[in-house]
């Protein structure tokens, strides 16, 4: 049953907020550290804050009870996803990065009924493809763009698309035995477990270039980014359901060409807006609920 719906709602548009900026840090650290190294301190340092959040709060962190559960998340959404992102990053704008993620929902739908047997509304369903239509366009608005990116760069994303849409299905099946900070507490700490072991032998200090902005950027993607967003989306996908959740994704890009108009001076287009606003509208259609469901105050995913 859900708890509250309209609470759910808000943390996934703060998950996405905070994600989106994600991409523009990803952007401009590319050249600072090489992906494997930024994501093993990222998510050490998220880890070590998560730890502390769970000893305030006098829980445990059962690293061992839940190994399954938690390397399963850690592997997924914490090394290969931000992995890949952080690669596709040096080699594709941030906001193409972010308009591929359109694709997530789609995935989340499809493992949905699999992995969780929850029924797929037919609102969902549509949301989801009129948030797609929507980043169609904001794509279409950045074609002239000659800094769009490499092919090798959009299928790493892609891969973190398909990467995430997994993470976010088990972790609403782990989500029912284990509280959200929890799991990314435990998540975290494989995933930057998993990062440290890939970074061993494969970067040298010719590949660091670290600036004080640079580390402000660091700052960011290990407490916004990681602690808070990915709390945020875990309580949120608990509270509305994973295929619910899952046109939320397509907010990203919306937040990714804001930043960008207001961060690093870029214009934005007509069509562009009318993509955003397309956007917004299907994932706010898709996490509607029909009046028997309202009735009957079930969830159906």
């Amino acid at each position: 049953m859900l708890n509250n719906p309209k609470k759910g709602i808000a943390l996934l548009i703060i998950a996405t907020l905070f994600w989106s900026g994600n991409y523009i840090c990803g952007r401009y650290l590319a050249p600072a550290l090489p992906p494997m190294l930024l994501n093993t301190i990222r998510w050490g340092v998220s880890a070590l804050i998560l730890w502390g959040l769970l000893r305030a709060k006098k829980q445990r962190l059962p690293l061992l009870a839940k190994w399954k559960e938690f390397g399963t998340l850690g592997f997924l959404g914490i090394f290969v996803f931000s992995t890949l992102t952080y690669e596709g990053l040096t080699q594709v704008s941030a906001s193409r990065a972010g308009m591929i993620s359109a694709l997530i929902p789609m995935f989340i739908l499809l493992s949905t009924p699999l992995i969780l047997k929850e029924k797929v509304t037919w609102r969902a369903w549509l949301g989801s493809l009129i948030s797609i239509a929507g980043v169609y366009l904001l794509f279409q608005s950045k074609t002239s763009d000659p800094s769009s990116g490499t092919l090798e760069g959009d299928v790493m994303i892609f891969l973190s698309c398909v990467a995430w849409s997994f993470y976010t299905v088990l972790g609403k099946k782990y989500g029912a035995t284990t509280d959200p900070l929890t799991l990314t507490a435990g998540a975290a700490v494989y995933g930057s477990l998993f990062s440290a072991i890939s970074s061993i032998g494969a970067i040298g200090s010719a590949s660091i270039h670290i600036t004080p902005t640079a580390w402000l950027c660091i700052l960011y993607v290990s407490t916004f980014a990681s602690v808070v967003a990915y709390f945020c989306w875990n309580a949120g996908v608990k509270l509305v359901g994973a295929a619910k959740a899952a046109p939320f994704i397509n907010l990203l890009p919306i937040w990714t060409v804001l930043l960008g108009v207001v961060l690093l001076g870029e214009q934005i287009s007509g069509i562009a807006l009318a993509g955003g606003g397309l956007a917004m509208m299907g994932a706010i259609f898709a996490s509607g609920r029909t009046n028997r469901q309202h009735k009957h105050g079930g969830e159906t995913g």
